[in-house]
């Protein structure tokens, strides 16, 4: 599992004072970045081999502006072109939102998927979901 905290900017807040709901999935696209990481071949986004295919999720409380959030990201499966990264954002110790995120390992310029490597595999599986190993 990994962790990113996020300090809600104004702007980001609606018109009744909550965090805009459209602003979750940027902040869970944001913590996923050490996953990025492990798929860029180089420091040009160009030759990252990675692709987003889906992504859900489920409100479960109000998040405001003022107080961090803090997003926990594991993976939940493996498969052989593809992964799935379950997400919980939390504010003030509460779960306020969870989400799931497909990524797909992936040629840019062949537009095709990929196989996930031995070493990509290795990798993603010290991130998978507590009691999920």
């Amino acid at each position: 599992m990994f962790k990113e905290v996020i300090t809600p900017r104004f702007y980001e807040t609606d018109a009744y004072g909550h965090i805009n709901n459209t602003v979750v999935n940027q902040w869970f696209e944001t913590a996923r970045r050490p996953i990025f990481e492990l798929f860029a071949r180089g420091p040009d986004i160009k030759d990252w081999c990675i692709i987003l295919a889906r992504t859900e999720v489920d409100f479960i409380g109000q998040t405001y502006y003022g107080k961090d959030v803090e997003i926990q990201s594991c993976i939940e499966r493996i498969g052989n072109k593809s992964f799935v990264v379950g997400q919980e954002m939390y504010q003030d110790g509460g779960l306020v939102a969870r989400g799931k995120a497909v990524q797909v390992h992936f040629d840019q310029q062949l537009q095709v998927s990929l196989p996930l490597t031995v070493e990509q595999i290795e990798q993603l599986a010290k991130w998978m979901k507590p009691g999920d190993q």
